[in-house]
């Protein structure tokens, strides 16, 4: 069992990591880059949001009729990204502040529906379970790893403690990004052996079909 659960684990960091191999969920991995406190409390909730949607979707995968899955699961997503968010506005203001509409905009995350419709609908309650914590670490990893190269040498900074005197502020704007984005990929390509997946975007994920009801993003 633990043999056949590894693989469900490990495979988010590189092998099919969601933003670098996927490339999934770019619009809140570019925008929120910028900050690494901003960074982790994304990756928290939207790791949450997708353990706890995969295990749900899992378990009720033999009872949600397929012509309505997509709604079904939306749905699910939502009531959980609420739950999330009302936590966090309660208890981690800051980052409540820092995040704004992106941390509602979770329901409609292409990760999470897309795990949701290309995995938890197919196997297990634990191996979803599996899948969601491995894609959620390999989020959580190339964000953090984005917001500390963007934060620190475009404004000097790390978790918003000062340390460097002259940061090229162009990184923490929209083309720095970016080209922050466009590095990590041609990193996760060369630790993959230099060969980047035929398909991008929602065409290489198990779950495109969700992205194309036209909800996702």
């Amino acid at each position: 069992m633990k043999q056949k659960l590894l693989p469900e684990l490990t495979k988010g960091f590189l092998k099919e990591n969601p933003v670098l191999r996927l490339v999934l969920g770019t619009c809140p991995t570019l925008a929120i880059s910028t900050s690494v406190t901003a960074a982790l409390g994304m990756s928290a909730a939207a790791t949450i949001v997708l353990l706890f949607s995969n295990i749900t979707i899992s378990a009720l995968r033999k009872v949600i009729p397929d012509k309505v899955r997509i709604p079904a699961y939306i749905t699910v997503i939502a009531g959980l990204v609420t739950v999330v968010q009302m936590l966090v506005r309660a208890y981690v203001p800051t980052v409540d502040r820092a995040l704004g509409i992106y941390l509602p905009l979770i329901t409609v995350n292409c990760i999470i529906l897309g795990r949701a419709e290309g995995y938890a609908n197919n196997h297990s309650v634990l191996a979803s379970a599996f899948d969601a914590i491995g894609m959620g670490a390999g989020f959580t990893a190339v964000l953090t790893l984005m917001a500390a190269v963007r934060e620190l040498l475009g404004a000097g900074s790390f978790a918003g403690i000062p340390l460097l005197g002259t940061p090229a502020a162009i990184l923490i704007l929209p083309p720095g990004g970016f080209f922050v984005y466009g590095c990590m990929i041609a990193l996760g390509n060369r630790l993959e052996g230099g060969k980047a997946k035929k398909q991008a975007g929602c065409g290489a994920c198990e779950g495109c079909a969700a992205c194309e009801s036209g909800v996702a993003s």
